[in-house]
């Protein structure tokens, strides 16, 4: 079989837990990461959902800013979180 390389750039600690994660399954970062390939290559698709999660947006990630700044400077006040 011919092997190829890929190299991705990824932070330093989510490659670390991925290791430890792989490790601790019994596999290697390469044996997971051609798992992954050979899902996607067989069923077409990614093999897990994709979603924009709207609590992360831009506009949603600066409105809480603001309202972390303004708590620090005194302003505003916290409220206790709804029970669902």
């Amino acid at each position: 079989m011919d092997y190829s390389t890929i190299s991705v750039r990824i932070d330093k600690k989510n490659k670390q837990a991925f290791d430890k994660f792989c490790d601790d399954v019994g596999m290697t970062t390469s044996t997971a990461i051609s798992i992954f390939i050979k899902t996607v290559l067989r069923e077409n698709r990614i093999p897990f959902d994709i979603s924009n999660d709207p609590f992360y947006s831009k506009t949603n990630m600066e409105h809480l800013k603001r309202g972390i700044s303004a708590i620090d400077q005194g302003q505003g006040k916290e409220h206790k979180l709804i029970d669902e």
